[in-house]
C-alpha cells in the first residue's frame, strides 16, 4: 500500500534540497528521496578545487550567461542571484570572499562544511532524507514506485519537485534515466547535449611532453566569440573555462582558433617579427620576436606547419590559430549539460503542465550556463522558485 506523503522531492542535490528547505519552511512535511547513498555528489565533486559558489556582477551581466534561456529563468534568478547566494551561505555559519575575477567561494573552499549545516538545518526543520531511494515511474494506480533498502515502495505525494540533474557524470546521481518516464507522460523534452565539456584533438607524439600544461595568455575563440581565459592540454585535447565558454559554438562545429597574443593587435605581432634578421629560424624569430615558447610554442609547430616565412602572413596564424578539432568529449564527462524539460512545458512557477502538482529544477530544466558560479546560482534559484511553486500549489490544494 502507497504510502501518503505531503509532499515529496526526488533529488538530493542543491536544486532538491533547497526545494525541500522552501516547502519545510512554508509548514509543509517533506520526504526527499535520493538514489544514491549519499546526498549532493555532485555538488561535492565540484567543491574539491574550490566550491565556486556564484559570480559577483551586475545582475543584466550575470544573466548573459543564461543566453536563450534568461528570459524565462530571470524571475527565479532575481529572486535568488548571486547577493542571496552569499546571503544564504553566511546563513549557514559559511564566511564568503570574492576572487579578483568576481567568482565567490567559502572561506573553507569545500563544499563538504556547506553541505553539513545545510543539512543539519534541513533535518532540525523536519526533513526526512531517505537514500538509495530510487525512482523507477509509477505504478498502474499512480503511485511512485522506487527501489530501495527494503525492497519495492511506493509514495503518494499530495505534490512532488523533480530535481534528478541532467545526463553528466552518471556516476553521481544524473543519469538522465527520467527522460523515459516524463516523456511518456507527455513532457516535452529537448535532446540532452554536452555543455561545459573538453574538445578532442589527435595530438600527434610532439605534444605528448605538454600534457597537463596550463594554457594561459591567451584568448578562445568560435563562431563570433572570444573569451580570455585559461584552459589545459590534455591527452586527449583540450579541456578548462576557456572550452567550457563556447560549448554553444562548439558543439555545433564551428571552428576552434586561438589567439596566442590577445594584448598585441596584428601589425604589431608583425612588426615585431619584420624586425628579426630573416634568416633566423622560425622557431627562433617566434621566440626572440615574441618570446613564445613551452606550450604555446608547441601548439604553433603541432597546428600550424609549414610556418609562413612573410611577417603579416605568420602574425595571422599567431591571433588565429586553427585547431584541428576531433569532436567534443563526450556527455558523461561535461560538467554539465543543454536540454532537458523545455521552458514551454512549465507553468510559470515551474510546474511540468502534463502532470499537475508535479514540478521541475535544476539540471532537469533546459538551460546552460558557462562555469564561474553561473550553474550553482541557477541550481539553487530553480529549486527556490520550484519549491515556491509547489507552495503555492499545496496551498490552493487545501
Amino acid at each position: 500500500m502507497a504510502e501518503d506523503v505531503a509532499a515529496l522531492v526526488i533529488g538530493a542535490g542543491p536544486a532538491g534540497l533547497m526545494a525541500a528547505e522552501t516547502l519545510s519552511r512554508a509548514g509543509v512535511p517533506v520526504v526527499v528521496c535520493e538514489a544514491k547513498p549519499s546526498p549532493a555528489r555532485k555538488f561535492l565533486m565540484a567543491g574539491k578545487s574550490g566550491l565556486n559558489l556564484t559570480k559577483d556582477e551586475a545582475a543584466a551581466d550575470f544573466m548573459v550567461a543564461y543566453a536563450e534561456a534568461a528570459p524565462w529563468l530571470r524571475p527565479a534568478l532575481a529572486a535568488f542571484g548571486p547577493a542571496q547566494v552569499q546571503d544564504w551561505a553566511r546563513g549557514l555559519g559559511q564566511a564568503v570572499f570574492t576572487g579578483s575575477s568576481g567568482r565567490v567561494f567559502p572561506v573553507a573552499m569545500k563544499a563538504s562544511p556547506l553541505l553539513r549545516a545545510w543539512l543539519a538545518r534541513l533535518s532540525g526543520q523536519g526533513v526526512a532524507l531517505r537514500m538509495r531511494w530510487r525512482w523507477t515511474g509509477w505504478a498502474a494506480d499512480g503511485a511512485w514506485q522506487f527501489d530501495t533498502p527494503e525492497g519495492a515502495r511506493t509514495l503518494r505525494p499530495g505534490i512532488c519537485v523533480l530535481a534528478m540533474g541532467g545526463a553528466s557524470w552518471a556516476r553521481l546521481g544524473a543519469d538522465g534515466a527520467w527522460t523515459g518516464y516524463l516523456g511518456a507522460k507527455g513532457v516535452v523534452l529537448a535532446p540532452f547535449q554536452p555543455a561545459n565539456m573538453g574538445v578532442r584533438v589527435a595530438w600527434s607524439a610532439h605534444m605528448v611532453p605538454h600534457f597537463g600544461a596550463p594554457l594561459k595568455n591567451v584568448a578562445f575563440c568560435a563562431g563570433d566569440a572570444r573569451v580570455r581565459a585559461e584552459a589545459v592540454v590534455s591527452a586527449a585535447g583540450l579541456e578548462g573555462g576557456g572550452i567550457y565558454a563556447l560549448s554553444r559554438m562548439l558543439r555545433r562545429g564551428d571552428a576552434l582558433r586561438l589567439d596566442l597574443f590577445p594584448d598585441l593587435d596584428g601589425a604589431e605581432v608583425a612588426g615585431r617579427l619584420a624586425a628579426r634578421p630573416a634568416r633566423e629560424s622560425a622557431a627562433n624569430r617566434l621566440r626572440k620576436a615574441l618570446r613564445l615558447d613551452g606550450v604555446r610554442m608547441a601548439l604553433v609547430h603541432e597546428c600550424a606547419r609549414p610556418l609562413p616565412r612573410a611577417p603579416d602572413a605568420l602574425a595571422g596564424v599567431l591571433k588565429a590559430l586553427p585547431v584541428p578539432l576531433a569532436g567534443v568529449a563526450p556527455m558523461d564527462s561535461a560538467i554539465s549539460v543543454a536540454g532537458g524539460v523545455r521552458a514551454d512545458a512549465l507553468t510559470e512557477g515551474f510546474m511540468l503542465r502534463a502532470l499537475p502538482g508535479v514540478f521541475a529544477a535544476g539540471e532537469m530544466l533546459d538551460w546552460e550556463a558557462p562555469t564561474g558560479g553561473y550553474l550553482l546560482t541557477a541550481c539553487f534559484a530553480t529549486g527556490l522558485h520550484a519549491g515556491r511553486g509547489a507552495v503555492h500549489w499545496h496551498e490552493a490544494m487545501r
